[in-house]
């Protein structure tokens, strides 16, 4: 049997279960690229945003996971393009040649041609993000301890989230939490009980992939914690003083931005592809791309269908399942059997609004509250990798379910020498 060459682009939840269920092939040599040396849990990516988890909770060393994988090897580098032609792709670490290729480079946020905004709204994507936004959310506060004027403390205290997707629902239910319990006692000149917290959503309402009930009941939630909703307003403008929805300004400090994503721009560089607004590579039911049955395309990279013809959600239960389909289809190339095509088995979705409050969706099943809160927990805690990551992190939310305390509470600053730029101090 021809030994292959198989060449992973991106640890995510794609590339990460479809290594994990080829380590055991001894006839095969995998090579995993990615930019960053871990594999980051993105649902809870939040979490550490909002001062509840620490970065080494969510992520693990992709190494770790593959330390006795005599078959896989791992590359830190940044995926360049793809040529096709002479089956390799180009890295900033050199050409890597392959048999068989996975792309699952993930996706970043897109702010419809108004890049000039992350500057003032950071999305969510990366550990750097999270940590960002966590020193913002928490400057905000110290810099309105500070602030003898009103309407530039009112400013500190304002917090503008942008999408009513999980994403932002889960950010602005944690800023309102925040505000309201864990910070409570904690300043002298202000009280954070007072802060303002705005859920923008373009579209007539949050959680648009949910059940309406379930949505309504989700922004119930978020108006007991002090968060305000606003829909059917887009945002027109984003500065340093705050954010413009329609004609209405909104004084604000903070502002994140969760709405609209954009796939990896690797994906541009494929031939003969066919590309989505967002970016993402149309591919066929067994996720190739034409006339390369060889290469294929999932995760956030990609726009695949399900059997009734609606486009898949990028959740991260449709890349792992898209990974595990990949080693499958690549065992069944090895033993001369006919493929099968890609199918999406839908398992739900969920969304957290703060501490013991969730909605979740399963078919025809409806959960709301408390007992969804905790279905919600064990199966983020089930999905991490590693057992040191799912017992810090129960630890961690044990803790905060009973003190409402949020252990990583550090403003981290962005400069980090001690001697200045010209050696002084």
């Amino acid at each position: 049997m021809t030994h292959k060459q198989v060449l992973i682009i991106g640890a995510g939840f794609a590339g990460l279960n479809a290594a994990k269920r080829l380590r055991d092939l001894d006839d095969i040599s995998i090579t995993i690229i990615d930019r960053e040396n871990h594999h980051l849990f993105q649902p809870l990516l939040y979490q550490v945003a909002m001062a509840a988890l620490s970065p080494a909770d969510i992520a693990v060393p992709i190494r770790s996971l593959f330390a006795s994988a005599q078959n896989i090897r791992v590359v830190k580098a940044e995926a360049t393009s793809v040529d096709l032609a002479a089956r390799k792709v180009v890295t900033d670490a050199g050409d890597f040649p392959y048999d068989y290729l996975l792309l699952a480079c993930g996706a970043r946020h897109a702010y419809f041609g108004h890049e000039e905004w992350e500057a003032y709204a950071p999305g969510l994507k990366t550990l750097p993000q999270a940590t960002e936004i966590r020193r913002r959310v928490l400057e905000a506060f110290e810099a309105a301890e500070k602030e003898t004027d009103f309407e530039r403390r009112r400013r500190h205290l304002t917090f503008v989230v942008v999408g009513g997707g999980p994403t932002g629902v889960e950010l602005a239910g944690a800023i309102g939490e925040m505000s309201r319990f864990t910070l409570a006692q904690d300043f002298r000149h202000i009280d954070p009980r007072q802060t303002r917290v705005i859920l923008v959503e373009a579209g007539p309402r949050i959680l648009p992939s949910f059940d309406e009930k379930l949505a309504a009941r989700a922004m119930r939630d978020l108006e007991s914690l002090g968060v305000q909703t606003w829909t059917g307003g887009a945002v027109t403008d984003i500065t340093s003083d705050g954010v413009t929805i329609g004609t209405e300004h909104i004084a604000a400090c903070t502002v994140l931005w969760a709405a609209g994503v954009r796939a990896s721009e690797i994906g541009r560089t494929l031939p003969g592809v066919t590309l989505d607004r967002s970016g993402r590579v149309e591919v066929d039911d067994h996720l190739n791309i034409p006339q390369h049955a060889e290469v294929f395309v999932a995760g956030d990279m990609s726009r695949s269908v399900d059997a009734n013809g609606k486009q898949l959600p990028g959740v991260a239960l449709v890349a792992m399942q898209q990974g595990i389909y990949f080693a499958e289809t690549l065992r069944a190339d090895l033993r001369g059997k006919a493929r099968k095509p890609f199918r999406y088995h839908d398992l739900g979705q969920m969304a957290t609004i703060g501490r013991s409050r969730a909605i979740t969706e399963f078919g025809r099943l409806r959960l709301t509250g408390l007992f969804a809160w905790w279905f919600w927990l064990i199966v983020h805690i089930y999905r991490l990798s590693g057992f040191r990551n799912r017992l810090s992190v129960l630890i961690q939310w044990a803790w905060s379910y009973w003190t409402f305390g949020r252990g990583a509470r550090l403003i981290v600053g962005k400069e980090w020498r001690a001697y200045g730029a010209e050696g002084k101090v």
